[in-house]
């Protein structure tokens, strides 16, 4: 079984009354910057602060009562693990995540201040995954994966879902739709909804050029595993996903990587012009436009603002 759209128009009845239907804003400035329309959707605004919160509770809402009462595990070094705390809480359940130990403070505070259970590990998939198993072994509760799990790329793909709807109340059709790409789990998603409602549009996704194993795979069309990622981006560290790949194959155009510095210089331009708070992963998208990676006329590009969980302490300017 793969992914359908129709599973994300049901999970987004199922998170609907749990999640932000977060807005869609523009800036002048920085369309002029880049010669087309954009369309930021803003999932720096949402629960969690990120468009984790999605995958997340659609999963956690799609467990069954005795899968309940034993909690979830996760691990993460951030967003999910901190939407999969806000999810279980919702639910009255115990949740155990493994995060590695050089994660931000900010995220691990949150995580906690969600009411989850944070068991740190080595700063290896290795570690997270065998710390994991651990503690599924002791207390029986369900793992959910950050990414590489059809619940979660379902929710994830009612972002997508929700910028298409409220930007064609407005008269707007969009002829490209972008978002990062770590593991996968936000592409995979918003993919399959570009498809299925756009089916002319354009499906891009940006990486760093630091952890281009997305990029690379895509090119090659088989998985090829990221080793010694070494970015900015904290939130696209990982592997893309075996669930997600054949997906982002048959539905996305076109993977472009990104510098370090253009994602630097992204994500000033959206603190500055918008007054938005984004985390360097989110200006990952912006910044291949930035290096006119694509052109764009006066196309109109929707793009997936994926999070704004940032340490004001380790700003890069």
């Amino acid at each position: 079984m793969s992914v359908t759209f129709d599973d994300i128009t049901q999970a987004h009845g199922r998170i609907a009354p749990f999640i932000h239907r977060t807005p869609v804003y523009s800036s002048r400035i920085i369309n002029d910057i880049v010669g087309g329309q954009l369309f930021f959707k803003c999932e720096n605004f949402q629960k969690g602060g990120a468009f984790k919160a999605r995958g997340a509770f659609n999963a956690v809402h799609s467990l069954d009562e005795a899968m309940v009462k034993k909690g979830v595990v996760t691990h993460s070094s951030g967003n999910h693990a901190a939407a999969v705390a806000l999810a279980a809480n919702s639910r009255n359940t115990i949740a155990h995540v493994v995060m590695p130990s050089n994660a931000s403070a900010v995220k691990k505070a949150a995580v906690m201040g969600y009411g989850a259970t944070v068991i740190e590990c080595a700063p290896i998939l290795a570690d997270r995954e065998a710390t994991a198993e651990e503690i599924i072994r002791e207390t029986g509760a369900t793992f959910l994966h950050p990414y590489d799990d059809e619940r979660v790329i379902a929710g994830q793909g009612t972002a997508a879902l929700e910028m298409i709807e409220d930007l064609s109340k407005t008269g707007h059709s969009l002829d490209i739709v972008m978002c990062p790409v770590g593991g996968g789990g936000l592409l995979a998603g918003t993919a399959l909804t570009a498809r299925s409602l756009l089916p002319e549009a354009q499906v891009i996704a940006a990486e760093p050029l630091g952890a281009d194993d997305a990029k690379r795979s895509f090119d090659a069309g088989v998985l090829i595993e990221q080793t010694a990622p070494n970015t900015i981006a904290d939130g696209l560290l990982t592997s893309v996903g075996k669930t997600n790949f054949p997906i982002i194959m048959q539905n996305v155009d076109e993977i472009l990587t990104v510098s370090e510095q253009s994602i630097v210089h992204a994500m000033r331009l959206i603190w500055q012009h918008m007054k938005l708070v984004v985390e360097p992963s989110a200006a990952v998208p912006l910044a291949a436009l930035l290096s006119r990676e694509v052109g764009l006329g006066d196309k109109k590009v929707g793009i997936i603002l994926s999070g704004g969980n940032v340490d004001l302490d380790r700003l890069p300017w």
